[in-house]
């Protein structure tokens, strides 16, 4: 998970607090006001409870102690600050102690549509709210135990059914499919493609297939699994992940569903 970037976490005070410029409050005011019209309808019912719950700010952005203090009450997880991208070691350990890593940063004007680094908006937004609903803070906690005592070739398997999950996953509902997936929620392209484009596969969550699925992080994903029910997480949290890992392992990668020239996400 670590490599180059030029995005690095703003310090805190002594009191906990990031000095966010204006402009940084104006990009997330930005970002805020267009994400939030854009998952209307497409975001799945806990993801909009949770962010009922967290009351973000929409003209600055929140402090983690913000964030924080509702995390508490609900789940009994924090978010943590990190010094931008972090390696798998120190990313599961604190997963592994229902702490969720923030960098504090906010891209640029010229990354607003897209950036590869997970930023303050993307982890706040994108992925806190779920951490208040006890089904998808158990999975998240689950998996970060397992991935802090994995060796490093089956964390690789395990990276997928993150992704495929935590990221990028769908939900099945009687108003019909819905994201849950924060690297979508948080992605104005991406929130529309998941659910509206043809191009796509959308399949039934199969632990197994999603560890053997390649991804790419810059594209417009070529596959989604999605979950009969958000109660699902708890059930997948509780198998033998493991050895559905070994297994894996054994039957190899499937063939990835694209190329070199796909078009970077937007």
């Amino acid at each position: 998970m670590s490599k180059e970037t030029k995005y690095f976490s703003r310090s805190m005070n002594e009191d906990g607090i990031v000095d966010w410029s204006d402009e940084d409050n104006q990009v997330w005011q930005d970002l805020y006001e267009r994400q939030i019209a854009i998952i209307q309808d497409r975001a799945c019912d806990e993801f909009m409870h949770g962010l009922e719950l967290l009351n973000l700010p929409t003209d600055r952005v929140p402090q983690l102690f913000e964030v924080n203090q509702v995390l508490a009450e609900t789940s009994g997880w924090q978010v943590e600050q990190v010094p931008s991208l972090i390696n798998f070691d120190a990313f599961f350990n604190l997963l592994a102690n229902k702490k969720f890593p923030v960098a504090t940063f906010i891209r640029s004007r010229e990354d607003f549509d897209y950036l590869q680094e997970p930023d303050i908006f993307h982890e706040i937004f994108g992925h806190c709210p779920l951490l208040t609903n006890p089904a998808f803070a158990h999975f998240t906690h689950t998996y970060g135990k397992l991935g802090l005592a994995a060796s490093k070739q089956d964390r690789a398997f395990l990276a997928r059914l993150y992704w495929f999950t935590v990221e990028f996953g769908l939900l099945h509902t009687a108003e019909g499919t819905r994201i849950y997936g924060g690297g979508i929620l948080s992605s104005p392209g991406e929130t529309i493609y998941a659910l509206e484009s043809d191009q796509p596969k959308r399949q039934a969550m199969n632990p197994l297939e999603a560890l053997r699925t390649p991804y790419r992080i810059d594209i417009m994903q070529p596959v989604y699994f999605t979950l009969n029910n958000f109660e699902q997480l708890f059930e997948l949290a509780n198998l033998d992940i493991m050895a559905l890992v070994n297994t894996a392992k054994k039957l190899g990668l499937r063939a990835p569903l694209f190329s070199q020239k796909d078009k970077i996400a937007s």
